[in-house]
């Protein structure tokens, strides 16, 4: 389960480093943690809904403040909600879930 604590967005529960184009890059495809974390966020995780306010769309940052007191589980919020582009999700009166983190 994740955490607020050393939190480096999806890295902090996993990543593999991959040569691409000659240099040493971290991705989580594949990582053994982040793949068990998408496969049981609806087991693992409590859930409390929530809507975008005013001020909030496409900002999973200024959500994960509110909610969480930092912005740094603005990943988790768009992995919770299936949003791959902030751009396109998190418009102001979506209904969204926000994962209960320890």
């Amino acid at each position: 389960m994740a955490t607020s604590n050393n939190n480096f967005g999806p890295y902090s529960i996993g990543f593999n480093t991959v040569t691409h184009r000659n240099a040493q890059v971290r991705t989580v495809f594949n990582a053994v943690q982040f793949d068990n974390l998408l496969e049981n966020l609806q087991t693992d995780y409590t859930y409390t809904e929530g809507y975008v306010p005013i001020g909030f769309e496409h900002r999973p940052d200024l959500i994960s403040q509110a909610f969480y007191g930092t912005p740094k589980n603005w990943w988790l919020l768009m992995v919770a909600n299936n949003i791959n582009d902030p751009f396109e999700g998190f418009n102001v009166g979506d209904k969204i879930l926000i994962p209960n983190i320890e």
